[in-house]
């Protein structure tokens, strides 16, 4: 049996068929533009106090959820705590770090 394309394997044959994106990084910019963002809510003297009061319980490898403003959104995580910098002043958590002044919330 002779085969015409015996010269290319079937992965590279397929590739040849995948579509082209043109605009590369068009979508994602019109994602970004259409991206409704938020004003930073202002925190009462009240709720600040609160959430001083949750920071202080909180331990290392504790698992909790935070509520956070960053980029014009408020976004939540949950994970494990892996400790708070009052240096920096962050909440580290689940790999990341957090300033403390953005979080509006703690469970």
């Amino acid at each position: 049996m002779n085969n015409e394309h015996s010269g290319m394997d079937r992965a590279n044959r397929a590739k040849q068929f995948m579509p082209f994106d043109a605009l590369k990084g068009f979508r994602e910019a019109l994602a970004e533009k259409e991206r409704v963002t938020v004003p930073k809510k202002e925190l009462s003297e009240d709720r600040k106090a609160e959430l001083d009061i949750k920071l202080r319980e909180i331990h290392q490898m504790d698992v909790v959820t935070a509520e956070y403003f960053r980029n014009g959104e408020y976004l939540q995580v949950t994970g494990e705590v892996s400790g708070i910098d009052e240096i920096s002043r962050m909440l580290k958590i689940a790999g990341m770090g957090i300033p403390l002044d953005d979080i509006s919330d703690l469970h």
